[in-house]
């Protein structure tokens, strides 16, 4: 803070040259009240400027056809932050104006000194605002301003900026922000005030890069300047003087937390397809990185900027990585579901040999894996009689016996043809295996070649009414200012009546606005807020003087020195905090031009049922807060779609809000004793931009609601369905939590967005409740009893016919069960063959190898109780597999009802 002290202390040297300008522009004050000090001592030179203080309500000039230069820079001493999502640049500035006091002037050999720091309320000081101003200035208030003996003023104050600035994040961390500082008055027009630069914009950038204390997230490239005259058709025109600050953001913290990261879990992403795609370990991989990955974006969520204009790029590309993580775990779903249910599928079509298995192969460098040749079934047929010739020829040559005995040879045949019946029935379940590992082998190869991964012041409205005729008539000694402001003294003692002479004459007071800016709007308390230029004109029955013997047609003096009405607005529930203006403009005539920045506070009904998609009707009520209509009349001046249309032009901020219509109405209320109020009610209407939380809230809960959908081509016979489903539940119960600091708080109506959400978490709840039952069906079924028969008619036939799963082929079934020949056989126990076997004839080994052919019976006779057994619980598979699809299908219908409903409901 020294440089600031040296400033504050002395003339700094880049100001000399303003100082010869001024001594240039001005002309010499022959006309200037000369304070003559009795001492050279400060005591003696205050009492010398006591009357120069009493000339404080007026501009400091001798004639009012002279204008007050007024020179001014600024030093940027620090940028504090950005909000995106209000459109706001936070600044600290050193303000600097220079000015000249026509009525001062005094010898420094005879009053000691050339210059004096005297309280700023006892001089005329101008009234520049930032037009881009929204707040109040909270920085520390300093009182007091330097007057040199030539009449000069230097006002120095810091100045802590809340300014619009309409930001452009879309290169967001890379960015680079072109704000405006526009200087101006606020109530003067350029043939009252005009502004200079006092320093040129380089040596205010060079200036400003050393003194610059914070070194945070911006960091402050150039400013630049230029000077406006706004030319108006109906009066005099408006200097301002327009500062583009360009300040550019540091990105190495949103390189390192945001996009390093995402970076390493893409390329984690990229290498999990390196997993082998038998194991269904490679989807519950990529659920969790997609869960971390959602996770990792949503604490990080603060760091990303928050608008409603554009989506930055940033959130594009993280948009983009999720949905390649989305594609490739729905990729291995697919895949997954076609290693583990291809032999249930036919063959592979030809089409698909040809295009997948040769074609693509050829581009992936996986060639089609050769064929085996394979028997058929007629093959085994002949092998095994082959086989049975050989084993007889050698059985022969060995002189084993067996062909003796009639009654053993029939008992023997019998057993070896139910035998080979059995053998037959499970050589031909084996070979329809077989088969269908064929065609899963060839499915198997086709999944290897899948491709992976204005500022115009208002102008002094036409005259409403003629002047009355008692009106008191202000006499000038002379045409100059300060015999116009003594003149006017009588004036100002009556600023506590309403200036009419007869009371019983209304003051009729025409209000217009202007809305410069929508800075927010608060849903839970059911407020919005905006920035309004407020524009008051009425009439002064005290005031009426001739221009000629005055000197002017018009004065700028302190609006406390006048009566003012108490407009209010109604739905205003705080104290207005926008930059203070002091003055107001009173013609010859005794009108009264009163404009005023106003930060409104307001209360406003807000329906955010349609929430991202809303639409605020909001109302603005100006009328007297005391005086009934008897007393004021209140009107606007300009059309609704005049100020809606000005409001446009003007309005400086593009963030969450915009202004979609402007309406307007003039009302009475009778008051509790009979008389009326009077009151206008301009209608706003804003609209919400949603992009954001399409971005941020739609787009990911379709895609997890996405990922829910294709998880039921994952096979229900293992558990990891199951689990995947619990953590993409979790993943999305964390989602919900974090982001639920972009959801409105409301207690009036549910907003459809609440209840989206809702449905996504209750359908992915009811999947996975619907996997628990289904594994349950699959993995119990073999302790089941048969199925029935009208579960099999209505489920297997019906029902799987509707959901494209016929019901398989029961030759085997048939083989197995209806064997005559093992049905009549009875299977002795143990103990039977040990009674019967003496009562047997024959040679001891035609007996020995009965009994060999009795035990391979009973085996057999096992085998195909186990094998019906088996059946019974493929017919129980099938029909959960019939029931998962049904399932599935209604799954899709519901979800798709849903969100068309919803979404009709949006767009009504």
């Amino acid at each position: 803070m020294t440089s600031k002290d040296t400033t504050a202390k002395s003339l700094p040297p880049s100001v000399r040259p303003t100082l010869v300008m001024f001594l240039i522009l001005v002309p010499a004050l022959c006309g200037a009240i000369d304070v003559n000090c009795s001492e050279p001592t400060q005591p003696a030179l205050l009492e010398a400027l006591a009357p120069i203080f009493n000339l404080s309500a007026i501009r400091p000039v001798m004639s009012m056809t002279t204008a007050t230069n007024v020179s001014t820079y600024f030093t940027l001493y620090g940028i504090l932050g950005v909000d995106e999502k209000a459109q706001l640049l936070i600044t600290f500035l050193w303000l600097n104006y220079w000015w000249v006091n026509e009525y001062v002037s005094w010898d420094p050999v005879q009053c000691g000194t050339n210059k004096i720091s005297l309280p700023r309320d006892k001089f005329w000081v101008p009234d520049i605002v930032i037009n881009e101003f929204m707040d109040e200035n909270t920085a520390p208030k300093v009182p007091y301003v330097y007057l040199y003996s030539t009449g000069v003023v230097h006002d120095a104050k810091p100045v802590r900026v809340v300014s619009s600035c309409n930001l452009d994040i879309y290169t967001f961390p890379f960015d680079i922000q072109n704000c405006t500082l526009t200087f101006n008055s606020y109530l003067h027009y350029s043939t009252d005030i005009e502004i200079f630069l006092g320093k040129t914009a380089e040596n205010i950038t060079k200036y400003s890069k050393q003194v610059i204390t914070t070194m945070g997230e911006w960091e402050l490239l150039d400013i630049t300047s230029h000077k406006n005259i706004i030319s108006s058709s109906s009066g005099p025109h408006i200097d301002e003087l327009v500062f583009h600050i360009r300040v550019r953001r540091r990105a190495t913290l949103y390189v390192v937390n945001l996009l390093i990261p995402s970076c390493f879990l893409i390329t984690v992403d990229l290498f999990s397809f390196l997993l082998p795609p038998q194991a269904v370990d490679r989807s519950s991989f990529k659920m969790t990185l997609i869960l971390g990955y959602t996770v990792f974006l949503l604490i990080m969520n603060d760091l990303l900027p928050i608008t409603g204009n554009t989506i930055p790029l940033i959130n594009v590309f993280f948009s983009l990585c999720l949905a390649l993580m989305v594609a490739s775990l729905l990729e291995t779903i697919l895949v997954t579901n076609l290693l583990s249910c291809s032999a249930n599928f036919s063959s592979v079509p030809r089409w698909v040999q040809v295009f997948v298995l040769q074609i693509l192969a050829l581009l992936v460098c996986m060639p089609r894996k050769t064929k085996e040749t394979k028997g058929s079934g007629k093959q085994f047929c002949e092998r095994d009689m082959k086989l049975n010739t050989v084993v007889a020829q050698q059985k022969a040559a060995d002189g084993l016996p067996g062909e003796k005995g009639p009654a053993v040879d029939s008992m023997a045949v019998q057993e070896l043809r139910s035998l080979g019946r059995d053998l037959q029935a499970i050589r031909l379940h084996v070979e329809q295996q077989q088969g269908d590992s064929k065609s899963s082998e060839e499915w198997i190869q086709c999944r290897l070649l899948k491709v992976k991964p204005p500022k115009l012041l208002f102008i002094f409205i036409s005259v409403l009414m003629h002047a009355p005729c008692s009106s008191l008539m202000v006499n000038c000694s002379q045409p100059d200012l300060p015999s116009l402001l003594e003149a006017l003294t009588p004036v100002f003692t009556l600023s506590s009546i309403r200036p009419v002479m007869n009371t019983s004459t209304p003051t009729r007071v025409s209000i217009d606005f202007t809305m410069y800016g929508i800075l927010g709007v608060d849903e839970k308390a059911q407020i919005l807020t905006t920035y309004i230029w407020q524009d008051l004109t009425w009439r002064n029955e005290f005031v009426e003087w001739d221009p000629e013997q005055c000197g002017s047609a018009w004065i700028t003096i302190p609006r406390k020195l006048l009566w003012t009405p108490d407009v209010v607005i109604n739905e205003c529930m705080e104290q207005n905090s926008a930059p203070f203006v002091p003055y107001t403009y009173v013609y010859h005539d005794g009108f009264v031009y009163d404009g005023q920045p106003v930060r409104v506070v307001s209360s406003c009904r807000l329906d955010i049922y349609t929430f991202p998609f809303d639409t605020q009707n909001c109302s603005f009520t100006f009328n007297s807060y005391l005086l009934r209509m008897a007393a004021m009349e209140i009107r606007h001046t300009l059309t609704a779609e005049e100020i809606l249309q000005y409001s446009k032009d003007v309005m400086a901020t593009m963030g969450e809000w915009y202004l979609v219509g402007l309406t307007a109405e003039t009302l009475h209320s009778a008051a509790s004793d009979g008389e009326a109020y009077q009151f206008v009610r301009f209608f706003v209407s804003v609209k919400r931009r949603s992009t954001l939380y399409v971005v941020n809230l739609l787009i990911p809960s379709c895609l997890l609601i996405t990922v829910d959908l294709f998880s039921f081509l994952l096979s229900p016979h293992s558990g990891d369905r199951s689990f995947f489903k619990v953590t993409l539940i979790l993943g999305y119960t964390v989602f919900l939590l974090i982001m639920n600091d972009l959801l409105p708080v409301s207690g009036d109506r549910i907003p459809l967005m609440n209840v989206f959400l809702c449905l996504c978490l209750a359908l992915m709840m009811t999947s996975l409740l619907e996997t628990i039952l289904i594994t349950n069906l699959l993995f119990g079924s073999a302790h089941y009893s048969p199925v029935p028969r009208w579960v099999r008619v209505f489920v297997l036939h019906i029902l799987g016919r509707l959901v494209w799963l016929p019901p398989k082929s029961r030759m085997q079934e048939t083989t197995v069960i209806q064997n005559p020949a093992a049905q009549d056989i009875n299977v002795p126990s143990r103990v039977e063959e040990n009674n019967e076997a003496p009562e047997q004839k024959g040679p001891l080994d035609e007996d020995k190898a009965l009994q060999e052919l009795r035990s391979l019976g009973r085996d057999l006779e096992a085998l195909k109780l186990q094998m019906k057994r088996q059946l019974s619980a493929e017919e129980w598979i099938q029909v959960g597999f019939i029931i998962d699809r049904l399932l599935f299908l209604l799954y899709i219908l519901f979800i798709s009802a849903s969100f068309i409903t919803i979404i009709f409901f949006w767009l009504k």
